[in-house]
């Protein structure tokens, strides 16, 4: 069977990888982004449909959700991806508005999306949810605390999806990516570098330490991850937070 995909945020980081490796097994793959040019990036040697949406705004995503199943004629497989880093300050400064954006775009979208496209996953009894969260969630991590509230958030979603859901053959699970080794990643490093006021080979050497593998993961390996929990191999497996890390210890 040849599994129709949705991937919001699917036009660049994980977003993409996640495409890409639905692409390469042979599905039908629809990326929601709010950025037409890397849309356009993305799709130039892609066999892509494609969507530019604000999935934080629920009229875009009613019709994100008919474009996308014209393009693909149905869904079997959704992709929450879509979030942001939010504000990095101390939870007494965090204002009103900094809050909102970021419980909008990586929480509400996600329910959103699925308040959307379920009833056509019920109809067919069957159908694969898989948002995406943090290990942040784990470890947690202070001053970003609408980022890590929103994505812990996320994981009670995907648990109470599972136990709605799981009667009509819909499985629902949560990937945690761990500290990834590209462009995002490396710029996230290099800011704390120049906090830190330290080189960003030292700041480098830092966070691996707290991971148990002392290795950073790649993009792929988090496309590799949702393949997998989208195919017969995982049918049974639904509720669960899936960390694919090396195993974060800690983080600061």
């Amino acid at each position: 069977m040849i599994n129709r995909v949705l991937v919001t945020a699917g036009a660049s980081g994980i977003g993409f990888a996640i495409a890409d490796a639905f692409d390469q097994t042979g599905c039908k793959v629809h990326i929601c982004d709010i950025n037409k040019a890397a849309i356009a990036e993305a799709c130039a040697n892609r066999r892509f449909s494609a969507s530019v949406a604000d999935v934080s705004d629920p009229g875009e995503v009613r019709r994100l959700a008919q474009e996308t199943l014209a393009a693909l004629g149905g869904i079997d497989v959704i992709i929450n991806n879509a979030g942001i880093g939010g504000p990095r300050a101390p939870v007494e400064s965090i204002s009103d508005d900094d809050w909102d954006a970021v419980m909008r775009t990586n929480l509400y979208s996600m329910f959103f999306v699925v308040r959307e496209l379920t009833p056509i996953l019920k109809a067919q009894c069957s159908g694969v949810i898989i948002n995406i969260s943090t290990t942040s969630v784990r470890t947690a991590l202070p001053n970003r605390c609408a980022y890590v509230v929103s994505k812990a958030a996320v994981e009670g979603l995907t648990h109470n999806l599972a136990r709605e859901l799981g009667p009509y053959n819909i499985r629902c699970n949560t990937l945690r990516p761990g500290s990834i080794e590209n462009e995002r990643g490396r710029q996230l490093l290099e800011q704390r570098a120049a906090r830190e006021g330290i080189s960003y080979e030292e700041a480098l050497q830092e966070r691996l330490g707290y991971i148990s593998m002392r290795s950073r993961i790649t993009p792929s390996e988090i496309g590799e991850a949702a393949v997998f929990l989208a195919s017969d191999a995982a049918r049974h497996i639904t509720g669960q937070c899936i960390s694919v890390c090396g195993n974060v210890e800690w983080e600061n």
